[in-house]
């Protein structure tokens, strides 16, 4: 036999004898795999491509839970506020009643219940003019200024279905100097010079889904 077909031949025996040791010890591929970890996607190795993350819905909604607790009845009736309204936001409410409870307070210190007839339910309104016109009888006069929010958080909240009906209850922790002067401009009661503390608990009300977009204040409470 010619010797270059001889040494032909062993190559080829070699050859063969590498190709079965090397797929005994890799394994075979078939069809489409997914890149081992860290080996990097065609469409991924672009400079500046970005990674693909899944995207998880149905998390927790932080403008609720960022003021009630997840699955409590408060959270759950915020939520259902927001179903019935889309456009409400929790974080926007407690803004505007931050503003009324300022407005309202020191309009009631100061007697200019006029203001109010749009803020305040039937009841509260009432509840809040006897207070005026006894302290107008008596001939006091209140002098408040407001110095600001200390705390305010929402401790309940509900909704009626049927109704579309929302309340809900915001505890105000507020700082504020108060005296009362008599009808001869004597202090009878508080010091211009000392900040008091106040708690007020106050109940918000609104129908749902209506072109209306005012709370009223309707139960207030310490």
């Amino acid at each position: 036999m010619d010797s270059a077909v001889l040494q032909l031949l062993v190559l080829a025996g070699i050859a063969i004898f590498l190709i079965l040791r090397l797929k005994s010890v890799l394994g075979s591929r078939e069809g489409f795999e997914k890149p081992p970890v860290g080996e990097a996607r065609p469409e991924q190795a672009r400079v500046g491509a970005r990674p693909e993350f899944e995207v998880i819905e149905g998390g927790p909604d932080t403008d609720i839970t960022d003021h009630a607790p997840d699955g409590s009845p408060t959270a759950e009736a915020l939520g259902q506020m927001k179903a019935a309204e889309p456009e409400f936001h929790v974080g926007e409410f407690l803004h505007g009643a931050r503003q009324a409870y300022e407005m309202i307070l020191m309009s009631f210190e100061q007697g200019d219940m006029d203001a109010l007839v749009p803020f305040l339910s039937r009841d509260v309104y009432e509840s809040f003019m006897e207070v005026v016109e006894m302290r107008e009888r008596q001939g006091l006069q209140v002098e408040a200024d407001f110095v600001g929010l200390r705390d305010m958080s929402i401790i309940a909240a509900q909704f009626d279905k049927d109704t579309a009906e929302a309340e809900i209850t915001v505890r105000f922790d507020a700082e504020l100097t108060s005296v009362v002067r008599n009808p001869a401009g004597e202090i009878v009661e508080g010091d211009p010079n000392e900040i008091k503390r106040q708690r007020d608990v106050w109940t918000f009300a609104r129908r749902m889904g209506v072109d209306d977009p005012n709370w009223q204040l309707v139960a207030t409470g310490e």
